[in-house]
């Protein structure tokens, strides 16, 4: 291949990352064939569900409502929608209907069941910097927990690397379907999140007289500004050299993370506890240009709920979770409850493969507890927590998240109000496919790995 030639291929491929660089639609479509997406929507027919009590997801519901699906999109929700020749009726007998749940923070298929240490392939401990590795390369398919949130209403998941590290990595946004590949998880089009740490863990990983840095919070700041300094340095360079040719910089996966970030292609995702600390943070982004989509675990979020407003960022928080480490103290019940009154961004994330399996059961537990200061919300508001606002932080709420016209039909069915205990998904949807029955076995999927395991050692199917 000539050097020209050889030349534009390159600035072409980095162009996802650091912009600026030229390069044509052709050019594009060739770089994004490594590690693209093979998602493909599963068959569906047009079915009409009927009888529900529908929360759209944007702070409407619809009683005795009813909604249409055709070709994998959400074609219409409404009271009285006609059934069309040929559709499926479902009549959900006085249940709810909701868009599927999304999950900002889940470590499924990198932590995956069984918890054993050759599963363990979350966190990169070898640098405090490691924005160089993708989550999606440790993502197994075959976990369990899949299944398990499945049968809770999780549509989609964002796996994230752990918070070992300032910079622990890139994360990946999947569908939550069967799959013996990654890539055919992988939610098409959804933009790359980098996770970032700050507190207690990179500190604790590599200080506390271990002599490497960081070992203060005040070193973690210091690391993050370094990084973003030699991330600024980086994109210049490249834009240089699409600009004016001469020699080639040397491409550095890490910097090329840290770049997408600054282009705005990456979306950060910070692990932070403490109210103060997130302040610093919205600090070091605002110094080098770039936003924090979501705070995660946020315990103190409620303290800074006007900043997060003010400022766009989501807070994706556990509903009680609390005390297990200093900056997990200072908690309230109230925490999410409060965000959302305050205008801003409430997510409610799991973090956990037992969680995930019931985020309605988080979400309600949010809800009593603002009830019991006032802060009232209906499940019509609260639904927005696991859904809308989810969707919102990992750049996919053009596609999903609510019961819009247009939108994929990630739709779940539940036997009752989500936020009752009682309350069970029966049937859930994912781009118009019946993916989960829980009255049909045979919609109810199991991995190879599990079969395999029964199997072998004469379980029963």
């Amino acid at each position: 291949m000539p050097v020209g030639a050889s030349r534009a291929l390159l600035i072409a491929a980095l162009s996802l990352f650091i912009g600026g660089c030229g390069g044509d639609d052709n050019d594009d479509k060739q770089q994004s064939i490594a590690y693209a997406s093979t998602y493909e929507p599963l068959a569906s027919d047009t079915v009409l569900i009927t009888n529900a009590r529908v929360l759209i997801g944007n702070g409407e519901e619809i009683e005795n409502g009813s909604v249409l699906m055709q070709d994998g999109r959400v074609v219409s929700v409404g009271k009285r929608i006609r059934l069309p020749r040929g559709a499926t009726e479902i009549d959900a007998e006085g249940g709810w209907v909701t868009p599927g749940l999304i999950d900002t923070h889940s470590h499924l298929g990198v932590y995956a069941s069984p918890g054993v240490r050759a599963h363990s392939d979350g966190n990169e401990m070898t640098n405090p910097v490691t924005a160089e590795v993708w989550a999606e390369h440790s993502v197994w398919p075959q976990d369990p927990g899949f299944a398990t949130a499945l049968a809770g209403g999780v549509t989609s998941l964002q796996i994230l690397p752990g918070s070992a590290n300032l910079f622990g990595g890139r994360s990946v946004t999947l569908k939550n379907v069967p799959s013996r590949t990654m890539q055919g998880m992988k939610f098409p089009d959804a933009p790359y999140g980098l996770k970032m740490a700050c507190g207690e863990n990179p500190k604790r990983v590599y200080g506390e007289g271990k002599g490497s840095a960081p070992g203060t919070r005040m070193g973690n700041v210091a690391g993050y500004r370094k990084a973003w300094i030699a991330a600024q340095k980086y994109q210049k360079d490249w834009k240089e050299f699409a600009k004016n040719g001469g020699q080639e910089p040397q491409r550095d996966l890490q910097l090329e993370t840290l770049a997408g970030v600054l282009n705005g292609e990456i979306l950060v995702h910070n692990h932070c506890y403490r109210a103060d600390e997130m302040a610093v943070m919205l600090d070091v982004a605002k110094e080098f240009g770039y936003s924090v989509t979501s705070f995660h675990h946020a315990i103190e979020a409620y303290k800074i709920a006007d900043l997060l407003a003010t400022s766009g960022t989501c807070a994706s928080m556990w509903a009680d979770w609390w005390g297990f480490k200093m900056e997990a103290f200072d908690a309230v019940r109230e925490n999410i409850p409060m965000v959302h009154k305050a205008g801003a961004c409430a997510i409610v994330h799991s973090d956990s493969r037992y969680g995930i399996q019931r985020l309605n059961q988080e979400a309600a537990k949010a809800m009593a507890a603002g009830h019991r200061v006032g802060l009232k919300f209906a499940p019509k508001d609260a639904i927005q927590w696991i859904t809308r606002n989810p969707a919102k932080a990992l750049g996919i709420l053009d596609k999903t998240g609510t019961l819009e016209e247009g939108k994929h039909a990630d739709v779940v069915v539940w036997s009752g109000n989500p936020f009752s205990v009682y309350s069970q998904a029966v049937k859930v949807f994912i781009d118009g496919a019946l993916i989960y029955d829980r009255e049909d076995p045979s919609l109810q999927p199991v991995s190879d790995f599990l079969l395999g395991n029964r199997a072998n050692h004469g379980g029963q199917e």
